[in-house]
């Protein structure tokens, strides 16, 4: 593990190396208890919004009221919350929002039932442009705390990946985009890593937010639009036929193009 560290070091990942190296050394929590109390006010912020909401809607059992785990999880939410959407548009809405950046600023998996459900609660259109904005806004928030706190987890969960993603950072420095949207269309590298390392191995925001808000496009469609037929889904799997998965790839393979091309010219 040391060793690992000491290489990440070595490559100029950023400053603050060695204070991670010896928290996960010596085994202690790898935050400061300043960090604990920026993640948690952070935090706060959330429980606060989602409170308000909930103190607007009417009274009601909304025991049905939780993180989706499965489809039939979604199926039931889904069937409960059509009677609000109609009359409570905005609370839903803003609800929905909430939850959605809140599980992806605090990377909760999940996200995939949360685009499911505005498929099927809010049409194609509309549903896709309210995934790429939580998204979008999920992933960004993600990505400024991690810049403020992330740094010692990333060390301590994902060293390897954070190794292979800082090389191929530097070695694609020059059309940094065209990687970072190749990233987000393609399963190489997890999303809610992406989110987390970017800070770390110094990618700039711009690029972070161009690369996110183009690149989820294709899958967000693609999972909004089996929401509309949610109840015809068995599984999660059902989501990705031949025909989505060659598009994705090919989209992935465009978008990477140009930073292959100029990496072979150069001497």
């Amino acid at each position: 593990m040391d060793a690992k560290v000491a290489s990440l070091n070595h490559d100029n990942v950023a400053g603050g190396v060695i204070e991670g190296k010896k928290e996960v050394k010596s085994g202690n929590f790898p935050l400061t208890l300043w960090e604990v109390t920026m993640a948690c006010g952070v935090l706060l912020g959330f429980v606060l919004g989602l409170l308000g909401i909930y103190l607007t809607m009417p009274a009601s059992d909304y025991s049905f009221l939780k993180l989706p785990r499965s489809l039939q999880d979604l199926q039931i939410l889904k069937d409960n919350l059509e009677s609000y959407t109609s009359d409570y548009t905005i609370q839903v809405l803003v609800g929905y929002c909430l939850v959605y950046v809140f599980m992806q600023t605090f990377m909760i998996p999940g996200t995939v039932f949360m685009s499911l459900l505005a498929g099927a609660l809010f049409g194609v259109f509309k549903g896709v442009a309210l995934v790429v904005f939580t998204a979008t806004t999920g992933a960004s928030s993600c990505y400024f705390l991690s810049k403020l706190i992330g740094r010692p987890l990333v060390f301590s969960l994902w060293p390897d990946k954070l190794t292979f993603f800082q090389a191929q950072v530097a070695k694609r420095r020059e059309r940094l985009l065209n990687y970072m949207l190749f990233l987000r269309v393609t399963p190489t590298l997890p999303n809610t890593f992406i989110n987390v390392a970017s800070p770390i191995v110094d990618v700039p925001y711009h690029i972070f937010f161009l690369a996110t808000f183009v690149g989820i496009i294709p899958a967000a469609f693609v999972t909004v639009r089996a929401g509309i037929a949610l109840g015809d889904l068995q599984s999660v799997g059902d989501l990705y036929d031949f025909q989505s998965i060659i598009t994705l790839f090919l989209i992935g393979v465009v978008s990477i193009t140009p930073t292959l091309i100029g990496n072979k010219g150069k001497p």
